[in-house]
């Protein structure tokens, strides 16, 4: 259902459980453990502790104009 909810034509979607994401994995996975941490929330900490179960309900999603690489090291240098 969630590919009929986007615009084709401006973004493109990544599973994240697949390989070749493992640094978007990573970022992912230090993101929800700082959410966590800061907000006390528990459904965060569920999340992170079982992040592998979680993983495949996932997707990056990026435009398609910017590239995953150089996206990701704005994300980083952001982080």
């Amino acid at each position: 259902a969630f590919s009929d909810c986007y615009n084709h034509e401006l973004v493109e979607t990544f599973r994240m459980n697949v390989e070749g994401m493992e640094r978007q994995r990573n970022y992912l996975y230090s993101l929800l453990t700082h959410y966590a941490g800061k907000t006390g929330s528990e459904w965060g900490r569920q999340v992170a502790d079982d992040f592998s179960a979680y993983l495949s309900r996932f997707w990056l999603v990026k435009p398609k104009a910017a590239e995953l690489s150089t996206l990701m090291a704005s994300l980083m240098r952001a982080a």
